[in-house]
């Protein structure tokens, strides 16, 4: 670098990133508010100072009236919602800068999936969707395509899918009832229906159950600018979520896909509607599945039209794919170790993506980059790449570390959407409606002890018998029998004088 002073900071001209050195004259380095939004990518090993250049931009974008989002995986981004207090090395470097540091604190709100360190942040089961839902159970492709079955079972029958106890009942419902949705979109497997059940126990278990459910965030509540005219600086906690890489990576890639469904066409604005920073990009894309990696690229490549900018942060370039690599024009590359093979592969990948600087060697000055240091290119008016600079990257205004608990309590207090999420909504969905069905069927099938069958009507009672009487004794007294038989006799004789008589009166005649 020189002692020779640069030219005033104009911060009309672009986000000041910090100053570099062309053939011995200071120069800054700017990112062009009109270039914002064609995406960019901020890298460099652990320790290097790519979580405060996140910060300078972050808050240069929010004193421009840009909101941003942005996630805090070690707790360290927390610090821009406080007043900066530099110390004398920082204060040394913005001297050599000719740069005035104005001790100021972002418009903060603070989020956490788990509404432990920020406002609950919530989306239903319906809007993740089979393939990002997929994605955080770590499903194969047959479970995923019976998943899908499910989702398109609850579409068709009007069956809303809110959090994992919808999707649970969801898939008993689809496993009873897999012949006849097998003969409609394809066979059920119960093996596959009880893998995704053990998946959604394993997610249940590590948190993400707090994440699916009612009230769902609206990304209007994201993009919110203050009084003053500054741009919402979202901060999304992430200290406990990386422990749930998928979690952590399907979140994001949501948050990223419903920016781009929602947000209408605006080409190329003079300034970003909202910067979005993704970092720990690698585990967005680490064993990703084709249709997944498609999707990403699709939204990257079309996003910045609807003015959205996305910046990934990871260690090395080569974490991210090169068909999103190539959409990402604007690039700060800190100081990469290259210590084994795959290291120097990486290495090279990034020196190699920079426009050439005549005056020093790129590879080499990628290893030899200090603390706070890095080498910049960003996109020039005409949208092409500028030459790669050896760049200091200028001073944060707001606290280099983490806020307090106390602090972090303070900006929550005073937070736009305070109570608008903190309570939980638990409206009829495919659970309760899929019981009230089951409790339906299982009243009509299975009578109660002494009902009738179902489709027939109770027999009338029988009534009681009448009483017999007594029976009579058939045998004889003696006195009975001899009557009968002189009757018999008397008869007898009586007959035969009767008809000798009528007989001889009909020959006399």
């Amino acid at each position: 670098m020189t002692d020779a002073a640069a030219p005033a900071l104009d911060r009309t001209a672009g986000l000041f990133l910090g100053q570099s050195s062309d053939n011995g004259v200071a120069r800054r380095e700017y990112l062009l508010w009109n270039r914002a939004n064609r995406h960019g990518v901020i890298a460099g090993a652990t320790g290097t100072g790519k979580t405060v250049t996140l910060q300078i931009m972050a808050q240069g974008f929010s004193d421009m009236g840009v909101p941003v989002f942005c996630a805090d995986v070690k707790g360290d981004l927390s610090g821009i919602s406080q007043i900066g207090t530099p110390n004398e090395k920082l204060l040394a470097r913005a001297t050599g800068m000719g740069l005035t540091l104005r001790p100021l604190a972002a418009p903060t709100v603070f989020w956490d999936l788990y509404g432990q360190k920020g406002h609950p942040v919530r989306a239903t089961v319906s809007e993740i969707g089979p393939l990002l839902m997929a994605r955080m159970l770590d499903l194969n492709d047959v479970q995923e395509g019976v998943l899908t079955v499910a989702f398109h079972v609850a579409d068709k029958e009007g069956l809303l899918l809110l959090d994992l106890d919808d999707l649970r009942a969801m898939l008993v419902y689809v496993a009873e009832n897999a012949a006849r949705i097998g003969r409609e979109v394809g066979n059920v497997a119960p093996a596959s229906i009880a893998s995704i059940q053990r998946a959604l126990l394993q997610l249940e278990q590590d948190g993400g159950d707090a994440f699916f459910g009612e009230p769902a965030l609206k990304l209007t509540d994201m993009m919110k600018t203050g009084v003053d005219g500054r741009g919402q600086v979202n901060v999304l906690d992430s200290t406990r979520l990386m422990n749930s890489p998928r979690l952590y990576g399907a979140f994001l890639l949501w948050l990223i896909s419903e920016l781009f469904e929602q947000l209408p066409e605006v080409g190329d604005p003079e300034k970003p509607r909202l910067v979005f920073f993704f970092d720990e990009a690698h585990l967005l894309f680490k064993d990703a599945p084709r249709p997944l990696l498609e999707k990403v690229e699709q939204v990257v490549r079309l996003i910045r039209s609807k003015g959205v900018g996305i910046y990934f942060i990871t260690q090395n370039p080569a974490d991210i794919p090169d068909s999103v690599l190539a959409q990402l024009g604007n690039r700060i590359q800190h100081a990469l170790r290259a210590y084994t093979p795959a290291d120097q592969r990486g290495l090279k990948a990034a020196s190699e993506s920079f426009r050439i600087n005549p005056a020093f060697d790129t590879r080499e000055a990628i290893q030899a980059l200090g603390t706070g240091e890095a080498l910049v290119s960003v996109l020039d008016e005409k949208g092409a790449p500028t030459i790669v600079q050896r760049t200091l990257i200028r001073p944060p205004d707001s606290r280099l570390g983490p806020a307090t608990d106390p602090e972090r309590a303070a900006v929550m207090a005073a937070s736009p959407v305070r109570g608008v999420y903190d309570t939980v909504i638990d409206r009829e969905s495919a659970e309760e409606i899929l019981a009230a069905r089951h409790a339906a069927e299982t009243a009509t099938e299975e009578p109660a002890p002494g009902a009738a069958p179902r489709g027939r009507a109770a027999p009338a009672p029988r009534p009681a018998p009448a009483p017999r009487a007594p029976r009579r004794s058939n045998r004889q007294t003696p006195l009975e029998a001899l009557t009968k038989s002189v009757l018999r006799t008397a008869g007898s004789t009586l007959t035969r004088e009767l008809l000798r008589g009528v007989l001889g009166g009909l020959k006399r005649r």
